[in-house]
């Protein structure tokens, strides 16, 4: 039956088909050479990434080139422009043609050379990369230069800026060292360039970049800004910068008091260690690492891990460190070949290298005490005694973001504080950013009680155009303020509460800055203060005019009877007549700097007709006039530009420092030995003048302080710290 029927069997399964042997087969594909062009922007996309990429290569070249200052200006993330200046040796004018080739470096000879690279750069494609992938031009001097060249170039070659034009370097104006400009990075390859998010993002990580070297690199400057941006620079550190007063004013006074130095070493394993690493008190929520090894910045994700570890028993759950280290390894022992961008780096024995830096960060958290020993004494009990322990004085620090020249030092911003949630002992009733409850009186005057005369005075405006400074010697005393910034005292004033007034008569007033209570010798802070405002508002005074003018003759016998009772029995030795007649011939022959300068105008018949005004609500005491007047004479050099205006503001900003007052009398004991209190009434007029001193200090002068002194060292002499709420918690934690 079975053989009967048709049954069609199919094929086993998983028998494999044969091919069409008719179908022709493709020929195979032959293998060429790529074009150079093609060659050169797969290496410049290897080393360019992204714009921080290619500053990385540029500031590691400018310092490889002995600079001492770097300025980077940057637009829309550098990828518009990317422009950085050094004052390094520069670039000889032969070597330019082949500047921008591949593989062309001052650095290597031999192959053998790259087991001692002791340089940041070594290859030679950095700018050959960005030559091919973005308009560049150089522009370069040297010491024995007569003048500067400059050179555009293109893929690799020496290009004339525009058609028709030489290749040719031309020569220009211009200082030693070299100017690298990268406009429109990433032109030619716009897959690459729509990748980018936000220019905002890039610029942040250039930012990031910067700070890196500003804090590794001593005794370089750095500065990075926007272009265009004339509200000053987002990175400026001055060369005279320690590396944790960079610290400090890259990443805040927050993690740069609370550092402790590390430093470790080991012949067997051919290596040094160097760095600030911050202790058990400080935490943050993502940990902060500065890691260079032999001086260049690189990642490595074992370091960060193993130090995260180690402060895993020091820290609270959640909480991170922050830590610069500075490796420096044998570099027979290190291959720096391994990264394009040489972001990472190898080295031998790295196990036991950074098992014994994580030994030393432990030991070294472990021996840090964080008790506080304090010192009483009885307030203002002697002038020449100190009230408490003096802040420790740290080294200068520029601000922040003023460099080169500009102007107006004191409109810096104070350096930002990293913000995190407080710990219990920071909790206290009294918040230094909480409003005063005097804030919510006001003032209320009696019918008897004389008027305020700032309230009388007149302002008049004048359509007088602002006068650009340009002479170098006032330059050179703004640069003098800046490099003499003291950074902590600074950031404490400008965030400071106001108290009040302890003593009129030694200028003593309380301010709180976040959980400390300061007492500050408000005159000497007065004096620089004015100072500093005299520099920046340099020919730009507003006037305080007399009506009538005021004679001078009679101005400076006023100061000379005094100075008269002053010199006791001296003052018979002393022509007073040829005094005043020898002052009053040099202000008038002065008169006519006097009123360019200073806003002061003196007629040549002698008749005084204004002074300068610094600050607007405010008129400093006219009973200082005659002695500042006379003042001007001898203790004015006037025969030096830098010495005449340093020494003429000082007098100005000493004329305008609020007078001392005698202390306010006191209830005391009648005759009658019974104990009855008799009121002592104070004069009328020094009551008037202390309540104005009292006014002007609190609600003018203070909040002026606040918003734009740059406190230098010279005024820790001023400031004593009496109380820490933070330190005393400590204290009775321990109990």
């Amino acid at each position: 039956m079975a053989e009967d029927m048709d049954i069609s069997q199919s094929p086993p399964r998983g028998t494999k088909r044969k091919g069409d042997d008719s179908l022709p087969l493709p020929a195979p594909r032959r293998i060429k050479a790529l074009a150079q062009d093609v060659v050169n922007k797969i290496a410049a996309g290897e080393i360019i990434v992204a714009p921080v990429h290619a500053l990385k290569e540029l500031i590691e070249n400018a310092v490889d080139a002995g600079s001492t200052a770097l300025e980077v200006m940057v637009k829309d993330g550098g990828l518009k422009l990317l422009q950085i200046t050094d004052n390094g040796h520069g670039i000889d004018k032969e070597d330019m043609p082949i500047l921008c080739e591949r593989f062309t470096t001052s650095k290597l000879k031999a192959f053998e050379d790259l087991t001692s690279i002791g340089t940041y750069g070594f290859r030679g494609e950095a700018l050959a990369s960005i030559s091919h992938i973005a308009h560049l031009k150089v522009t370069t001097r040297t010491k024995g230069s007569s003048c500067a060249w400059e050179a555009h170039y293109a893929d690799g070659k020496l290009a004339s800026p525009k058609p028709g034009q030489s290749a040719e370097p031309k020569p220009k104006a211009g200082r030693q060292g070299t100017q690298i400009t990268v406009e429109d990075l990433f032109y030619n390859v716009p897959s690459r360039r729509r990748a980018f998010r936000s220019s905002s993002e890039e610029y942040a990580k250039i930012l990031e970049l910067v700070g890196k070297y500003a804090v590794h690199c001593v005794g370089v400057s750095f500065s990075c800004k926007k272009a265009g941006d004339n509200s000053g620079s987002s990175v400026s550190v001055p060369a005279s910068a320690s590396i944790k007063d960079r610290i400090r004013q890259l990443h805040g006074s927050g993690v740069a008091s609370e550092l402790v130095s590390l430093k470790t070493e080991d012949d067997r394993w051919g290596f040094k260690c160097n760095g600030w690493i911050s202790n058990a008190n400080y935490s943050a929520k993502r940990t902060g690492m500065l890691l260079f090894i032999n001086h260049r910045s690189v990642e490595s994700a074992v370091i960060k891990k193993s130090v995260e570890q180690t402060y895993s028993t020091f820290l609270p759950k959640g909480g991170h460190p922050f830590f610069y280290l500075s490796l420096e390894i044998e570099p027979a022992r290190v291959d720096v070949n391994v990264h394009p961008t040489k972001r990472e780096v190898h080295f031998l024995n790295e196990d036991e290298i950074v098992a014994m830096i994580c030994d030393e960060i432990r030991t070294s958290l472990s021996k840090v005490d964080t008790s506080r020993s304090f010192m009483t004494q009885s307030l203002l009990s002697n002038s020449k005694v100190p009230f408490a322990t003096p802040m420790k004085q740290a080294a200068p620090i520029t601000a922040t973001s003023i460099t080169g020249d500009v102007s107006d030092f004191s409109s810096s911003k104070a350096p930002k504080t990293i913000s995190r949630m407080p710990n219990e002992n920071n909790l206290v009733r009294t918040d230094a950013s909480a409003r005063k409850i005097t804030s919510m009186l006001q003032p209320q005057r009696s019918v008897d009680e004389p008027a305020n005369e700032d309230e009388e005075m007149e302002y008049e405006f004048t359509e007088k155009e602002p006068m650009a400074c340009r002479l170098t010697s006032v330059k050179d005393l703004r640069a003098e303020v800046r490099d003499a910034m003291h950074n902590e005292l600074t950031d404490i004033l400008s965030t400071h509460t106001f108290v009040g007034i302890v003593d009129e008569q030694k200028r003593i007033v309380a301010i709180q800055g976040g959980v400390k209570l300061f007492l500050v010798d408000y005159g000497m802070l007065c004096n620089e203060y004015f100072y500093q405002v005299g520099l920046t508002d340099f020919a730009n005074y507003g006037a305080i005019r007399f009506n009538p003018p005021l004679p001078l003759e009679d101005l400076l016998r006023v100061a000379v009877e005094q100075e008269r009772k002053n010199a006791g029995d001296e003052a018979d030795e002393i022509d007073w007549d040829e005094v005043v007649e020898s002052v009053k011939d040099v202000l008038i022959g002065k008169a006519a700097l006097l009123q360019e300068y200073f806003s002061m105008e003196i007629t040549e018949q002698g008749e005084l007709c204004s002074i300068p005004l610094l600050m607007k609500g405010y008129t400093p005491s006219m009973a200082k006039l005659p002695q500042f007047l006379l003042r001007l004479g001898p203790h004015v050099n006037w025969n030096d530009e830098k010495g005449c205006f340093q020494t003429l503001l000082r007098e100005v900003a000493s004329f305008y420092v609020p007078e001392c007052l005698p202390l306010p009398p006191s209830a005391s004991l009648d005759g009658s030995g019974k104990g009855k209190e008799r009121l002592v009434e104070e004069d009328p007029e020094i009551a008037a003048r202390r309540a104005k001193v009292r006014e002007a200090v609190e609600h003018v002068i203070f909040p002026a302080c606040k918003a734009r002194l740059v406190a230098t060292k010279g005024l820790l002499k001023g400031v004593m710290e009496i109380a820490n709420l933070k330190g005393l918690y400590r204290v009775f934690e321990r109990c």
